[in-house]
């Protein structure tokens, strides 16, 4: 599979190739490109051109030995689809690569098209949204397995199978113990204000991590935004809904 050398790293992706709009997908720090098996097919049969890839420290992305830190998602991302001959592009972000991929339209808005940002926290540094999050996912959350926090009760009960490959993509990948990229810029909620791009924040009505309630706090400040909420899916949305998630973005792009 193919691989481009970015500064500082070695990244793995897949493009499916074609002549439609380039979808580039950023996946969780649970996860690798793997997770986005559920959404390809559907959005190469919808006509665009869909490029996946494992962030840096990640399954089959390498720091390269003289990279000096973890760098940033946002510079790797540039990096990449401009190494890749992309012009303007969708942006999908989902939880910490939503993370990334909002650092990233705030500073490249002349590169998206639209950019879609789905069960993500945001990495928002602001007080007062702080003390939500500290309510919303206290220490304690963090110390019960994975999949009680990152995945939905009751996909849980319907597919164990399907959890069971959620896990074996999790643990491949490596990124419970990957170095995190901190963001270029310091995002707050006045800076969502600026935002000139597109945007649709998609939530999960059981999301133990980012619920609906955190995600309208994001969706109100960023200007025009669309929100949408995939329905009995915990922060895993795109992986225990996928048709649903499908459809309400491909709607949404189809809007643009």
């Amino acid at each position: 599979m193919p691989t481009i050398e970015i500064p500082h790293a070695r990244l793995w992706y897949e493009d499916t190739g074609g002549e439609g709009v380039p979808v580039v997908f950023v996946h969780p720090a649970a996860a690798s490109s793997a997770c986005w098996e559920q959404q390809i097919p559907a959005f190469v049969a919808a006509g665009y051109r869909c490029v996946t890839y494992d962030l840096r420290g990640w399954g089959r992305s390498k720091p390269l030995p003289d990279a000096p830190d973890a760098g940033q998602i946002s510079s790797d991302l540039e990096a990449l689809t401009q190494g890749l001959g992309l012009d303007r592009f969708i942006l999908v972000g989902a939880a910490y690569g939503g993370m990334g991929s909002l650092d990233y339209a705030l500073r490249f808005p002349d590169r998206l098209r639209a950019f879609v940002l789905a069960t993500s926290q945001g990495a928002i540094v602001d007080p007062e949204y702080a003390a939500v999050l500290s309510r919303i996912v206290p220490p304690e959350l963090r110390t019960i397995p994975i999949e009680l926090r990152e995945v939905g009760p009751s996909y849980r009960a319907e597919n164990p199978a399907g959890v069971e490959r959620w896990l074996q993509i999790v643990h491949e990948a490596g990124g419970e113990t990957a170095p995190r990229q901190p963001r270029f810029l310091t995002l707050t909620l006045s800076l969502l204000e600026s935002m000139r791009v597109p945007t649709l924040v998609l939530a999960a009505d059981a999301d133990l991590l980012a619920p609906p309630a955190l995600m309208r706090l994001l969706a109100e400040h960023i200007p025009g935004c669309e929100l949408a909420t995939v329905a009995d899916a915990g922060h895993s949305a795109h992986w225990e809904r996928p048709e649903e998630w499908n459809r309400i973005v491909l709607e949404f792009l189809g809007r643009q």
